[in-house]
């Protein structure tokens, strides 16, 4: 009965309780809530965000209608009443309330293994473009429910293919999921589809974790934490590396900023995306580390342009002697991975010219703020302007190459 297990969990009698009232109940029973406050289960909802929050729609989710009993042998640490949840949403039957109550030989401590215990199978990704939408797809083979939402239309099909829900609105895509990942192309868009009146803040149920993958400047990775955590809603800054062939491959490098806790619960989700995952620190500190990627890369793609001018204008067999670059200690992935396109000059984008450029304003102003120098990293980003300048943003990166024909006065195709 909810006055028995109310009298064992809180040491006293509570007030008169007729079983028909969502509210009264989880009153009765929400005295020692701080005890339970970090349990979760498997849709990511704490319990405490169930008492703090809306106490009638969030109990219909805690209750069962045949027994009426499933809140208290939660609240009481039974291992049964979790597997019991865990099967009716198995079944697609939602809790919903008929009572509570709970046999008084109960435990009243909770159980470390169910208090440690919830998975984050339900995923909301926004933005299926170039990055997005086979990262959407590895989810859904890695056996994860998908919904997908694209700002634009006409880039569901990978996603629906692979058994993945296309949605027509954030709302409708992150309304059940236990995580959402958001992969687009700059901060304003990221606090459009997060901060907006139809968002993910104002959708989301408390206790979800969004996970913004997209590269945007520290500050505003931490400036969203703190936003979503006025909503109880978790953040990881978790942007990747690897262009487009690490993302159909699923071997992108993922820097993660954000609480260890978190970030421990979402490696499976990470472990469907990428090879190398590492937590870098408090939030922020992924795009950080993100920043510092693409000035490597900005600088090393620069070079490997300038040899290519180099040895082709003294003569040299260039597949050959890219080949044995790539074997010694100049060789890296960005001189393999863009070998065949500096030979065909194919510059078709797997990463465009115009958001290396806009990585590259977020890594100076973030070095000029913190005072770091980086005059190579400098020089690389004014050859990247240069390329968008001449109306090259929306070629492959690796297009740095015309820049440095353009310089030497060479004509490839005249060769």
């Amino acid at each position: 009965m909810a006055d028995s297990v109310a009298r064992q969990l809180t040491g006293r009698t509570p007030e008169p309780f007729d079983g028909t009232d969502t509210s009264t109940a989880l009153k009765l029973l929400g005295v020692r809530i701080a005890t339970f406050g970090a349990t979760r289960y498997d849709h990511g909802q704490t319990l405490e965000a169930v008492f703090a929050e809306d106490t009638d729609r969030y109990a219909k989710i805690l209750l069962r209608q045949d027994s009426g009993d499933l809140l208290g042998g939660i609240l009481a640490g039974d291992t049964g009443s979790w597997t019991a949840l865990r099967s009716l949403w198995a079944a697609g039957r939602p809790p919903t309330w008929s009572g509570c109550s709970c046999p008084e030989t109960r435990s009243a401590t909770p159980s470390p293994a169910v208090t440690k215990e919830f998975t984050l199978k339900t995923i909301a990704f926004l933005g299926l473009g170039t990055m997005g939408s086979p990262m959407a797809v590895n989810l859904c083979r890695a056996g994860h429910t998908v919904y997908g939402w694209n700002r634009s239309d006409g880039r569901d099909g990978p996603l629906r293919a692979a058994g993945g829900r296309p949605m027509a609105s954030i709302r409708e895509a992150v309304r059940e999921a236990d995580v959402v990942i958001t992969m687009l192309p700059d901060a304003p868009q990221v606090e459009e589809v997060a901060l907006g009146p139809d968002g993910i803040l104002a959708n989301a149920r408390p206790g979800t974790l969004l996970i913004d993958m997209s590269t945007i400047a520290p500050q505003h990775a931490i400036t969203l934490a703190g936003k979503a955590a006025e909503h109880r809603i978790r953040v990881l800054d978790a942007p990747v590396a690897g262009g487009e062939t690490g993302a159909v491959d699923g071997i992108l490098s993922i820097m993660v900023g954000g609480n260890a806790e978190d970030f421990a619960a979402a490696k499976p989700v990470f472990e469907a995306l990428g090879r190398t995952v590492t937590h870098c620190g408090p939030n922020g500190r992924g795009q950080t580390v993100k920043a510092a990627s693409q000035l490597v890369l900005a600088i090393n793609l620069q070079a490997c342009a300038e040899a290519v001018v180099f040895l082709e204008k003294s003569g040299v067999d260039l597949e050959a002697a890219l080949d044995v670059i790539g074997g010694g200690m100049a060789g890296s992935t960005a001189l393999a991975r863009k070998k065949a396109n500096f030979l065909k000059r194919d510059y078709t984008p797997s990463f465009r010219m115009g958001l290396h450029h806009k990585d590259l304003g977020i890594a100076t102003d973030t070095a000029r703020a913190i005072g770091a120098a980086i005059p190579l990293g400098s020089v690389a980003a004014q050859f990247v302007a240069s390329a968008v300048a001449r109306g090259e943003a929306d070629l492959d990166h690796c297009a740095l190459l015309r820049g440095v024909e353009l310089l030497s006065g060479y004509d490839h195709e005249e060769q």
